[in-house]
């Protein structure tokens, strides 16, 4: 360890971290996981070829890194321990390249989401993936992940938006992967497995991002409660199967409604109650607003239409408050399943009993566009209970009877790799194991995430 360090501080100098604070920062995300010492160092890269000198380094040491970006990740992925370096993009946060011609952006992973697109905005371009953590959370850590968020319903995800990807390779080398045309058939789709490859294939120092023109038009926002749920879900699924395709569907369910209520200072809602907030875009906007109102007060739902796009905002704030209003009530373990959307309503069917078997509660929000669920659970103290992890793998279990799967944004990282094999089956697993060797032989990317 000392003889990398040396090596790290002759070559980086002052881009070499290792004051305590740094230290005990590199080895935690916002999961609640922490590792349970400090990394070796935290290296701030500037650029490509700190990023080539440090995996340089740790190929001839055969040293452990692991990739950090804002570390707002939720399922401990880019933690750093003993034995590691930790090895920081943050600081690489420059756009390089904006087309407008050819609608595309080529971007250094450090830079956040919503500067991104506050810089395109005047360009009237946007980058569509919108992860509720949209104002701290980096695109490079979407890349990581496969990051969805709010819009991906209509919109896609990560992978939908990415052209191209520069990649430093665990032994220092730079590969250029993708194409920046539109289509572009060659070989093997490197650019999507590495999307979401989590820090175990290579590190992503440059990204070419497929861009979009300004939504023109209106926007709507449709609010509607539920006296539960179930019936919520239900109601959501009746707007996808009217053939209408909002921006945002997003669905809260009661626990998780008032803990964001008591954090924003609003009025208490109605015991039990669960809401649905929908936002429209684009020329039909208005009319599409109106459609789902009418069908969702047939559903059930008391149905307000938002006045304005800044009270069409303030409701969601609501949605976005979600965190920290859960980390007001202490520790939170914050899961990410995915079930069909015609599942959605059985997925919260078993949330409810798996709260009555396990005793707890576990305040959900849900992307209800596309039936991925956010369950949280929240306990006292920084280790997580064995009744949570009892209950967590009840509610894998549950979700993947449904046919869905383990982590729909989030990730496997640390919490969920023990279950991994479980969706893959053995061969699958097997295999991507195998992919991991190919791309680092000695296993010093991220080790004991995923895998």
């Amino acid at each position: 360890m000392t003889d990398v360090l040396a090596r790290l501080r002759a070559a980086l100098g002052d881009r070499v971290d290792t004051s305590p604070e740094a230290l005990a920062d590199a080895r935690a995300d916002r999961s609640g996981h922490e590792s349970g010492s400090d990394p070796i160092a935290l290296v701030h890269a500037r650029s490509v070829e700190d990023v080539q000198t440090t995996m340089r380094i740790a190929t001839e040491t055969a040293t452990p890194v692991v990739v950090r970006g804002a570390g707002t990740g939720l399922a401990g992925g880019a933690n750093a321990g003993t034995g590691e370096i930790a090895l920081s993009l943050r600081a690489m946060d420059r756009i390089l390249e904006v087309r407008e011609d050819d609608l595309l952006a080529v971007v250094e992973p450090g830079i956040l989401n919503a500067d991104l697109n506050a810089a395109l905005a005047a360009a009237g371009l946007w980058w569509a993936p919108d992860p509720a953590s949209r104002d701290i959370a980096t695109v490079g850590g979407n890349i990581a992940t496969g990051a969805g968020g709010l819009l991906c319903a209509k919109y896609g995800v990560v992978r939908d938006a990415v052209l191209r990807l520069d990649v430093v390779l665990a032994d220092g080398r730079l590969l250029h992967v993708g194409h920046r045309s539109v289509k572009g058939v060659t070989g093997y789709d490197l650019t999507s497995l590495l999307i979401g490859s989590e820090g175990t294939l290579g590190v992503v120092v440059g990204a070419t991002l497929k861009l979009r023109r300004l939504v023109p038009g209106e926007v709507r926002t449709v609010a509607a409660t539920f006296p539960d749920v179930r019936t919520a879900a239900a109601a959501s699924a009746a707007v996808t199967a009217a053939g209408i395709q909002p921006a945002i569907m997003e669905l809260m369910d009661a626990a998780a409604l008032e803990a964001i209520h008591a954090l924003l200072d609003l009025p208490a809602p109605t015991p039990g109650a669960a809401q649905l907030t929908v936002q429209t875009d684009g020329p039909a906007a208005v009319a599409e607003a109106e459609g789902i109102a009418e069908i969702l007060a047939s559903a059930g739902g008391t149905v307000a239409i938002a006045r304005d796009a800044a009270e069409g905002e303030r409701l969601l704030t609501i949605r976005r408050s979600m965190h920290p209003a859960m980390a007001r009530l202490g520790t939170t373990l914050i899961e990410d399943v995915s079930v069909p959307r015609s599942s959605l309503a059985a997925m919260f069917e078993e949330i409810a009993r798996i709260e009555r078997e396990f005793g707890l509660v576990i305040p959900t929000v849900a992307h209800a566009g596309d039936g991925n669920l956010h369950p949280n659970f929240v306990f006292d103290g920084p280790d997580v209970p064995e009744v949570v992890w009892a209950a967590a793998e009840e509610l894998f279990r549950s979700a993947l009877r449904l046919g869905g799967t383990l982590t729909g944004e989030h990730g496997i990282g640390m919490l969920k790799r023990r279950w991994l094999a479980a969706e893959l089956g053995d061969d699958q697993w097997e295999l991507q194991r195998q992919i991991k060797g190919v791309f680092d032989p000695l296993g010093i990317l991220n080790p004991g995430k995923v895998f």
